[in-house]
């Protein structure tokens, strides 16, 4: 008996499709990763989350992931999940490819695709499954139990305890529906492999943390695409940098890495989690109304987040924005 999948939604021109309309906007603009509203005691707040998401797509990104790791995904339940991908799509509206987070093992992560399914989106990133390590055949087996599960594409993300080999690469390539890979592991030795092993028409991303850093390096190796946090909460400066690196103005790149970038990523570093809370702070700093972490996650310290705000101003000022 062939898998369970959902009756209701089909994929509008198909895994091809999807990945086209992917391809057309990873050139276009970032990969934007909408953060999660939460009110101050902790519950979702739809209402902080529609603006903000609006927001976002205002900036006209080439598409957009809620529900992933900047979203907080791993601290959603399947009510919250559902609203948040259900927004997203509205407010997109079909103007660029809504792509929703899914993860745990294959049969929560299937949960969570049907609810996305239902909602809209256009396509699952697949995140790092539970906990524990996985030989090749159970990546690839992961991800051939998702397949079989639901109509929408899938792009496999490859990070923390997952790493594909260029055979495991070749095979998740060849099953129906998954149409990419995100990167978040930074070696590009191993990713050149990859994409050389891959078809022509597999999408690769680069999602390292703070991806503008590594951005130059891993469009040598055929991935100039990429996930930007900085788009979350100052698109003017993702946009800036994304500009300057497409039309080759690596001054421009230079200036923003210096005077932005990296000291972001200092910053980051002092303190685990905060690749998402220091993104957060730097949202609710703009006005938007995002609202705490969720534990594990912490918010950050006083004087981490006056070095946020003054980091900021800096990074706008590059970019010739008020703060």
């Amino acid at each position: 008996m062939a898998p369970e999948t959902s009756q209701e939604t089909t994929v509008s021109g198909g895994p091809g499709a999807v990945a086209h309309r992917l391809r057309d906007g990873m050139a276009q603009g970032v990969l934007s990763f909408p953060l999660t509203s939460f009110r101050d005691d902790g519950g979702l707040d739809p209402d902080g989350f529609r603006a903000y998401v609006a927001d976002r797509l205002a900036a006209s990104p080439g598409a957009v992931f809620p529900a992933c790791g900047t979203g907080e995904f791993f601290s959603l339940d399947e009510d919250e999940y559902r609203q948040v991908v259900t927004i997203t799509v509205e407010e997109a509206a079909g103007r660029v490819p809504v792509v929703a987070g899914i993860g745990y093992g294959w049969a929560q992560a299937v949960r969570f695709a049907r609810i996305a399914e239902d909602a809209g989106a256009d396509a699952l990133l697949v995140l790092p499954h539970y906990l524990v390590a996985a030989p090749q055949d159970g990546l690839v087996a992961q991800l051939e139990q998702i397949a079989a599960r639901t109509r929408l594409p899938l792009i496999a993300y490859q990070r923390g305890q997952v790493t594909f080999t260029a055979e495991s690469l070749r095979r998740i390539a060849a099953l129906p529906g998954v149409i990419g890979l995100k990167d978040g592991h930074s070696d590009l030795d191993r990713l050149q492999r990859l994409t050389l092993a891959a078809p022509e028409d597999f999408l690769f991303f680069n999602g390292a943390a703070t991806a503008e850093i590594q951005a130059r390096a891993y469009a040598t190796v055929g991935v100039p695409a990429y996930s930007s946090a900085v788009h979350a909460f100052a698109p003017e400066i993702a946009d800036a940098f994304f500009t300057a690196l497409r039309d080759g103005d690596h001054g421009t790149v230079d200036k923003l890495l210096r005077g932005f970038y990296v000291p972001l990523v200092e910053l980051r570093d002092r303190v685990p989690g905060y690749a998402v809370s220091l993104v957060k702070a730097a949202a609710r700093l703009r006005g938007h109304a995002v609202g705490p972490v969720r534990a594990p996650l912490t918010d950050p310290s006083p004087a981490d987040l006056a070095a946020l705000g003054a980091l900021l101003e800096a990074g706008l000022d590059l970019v010739g924005v008020a703060s």
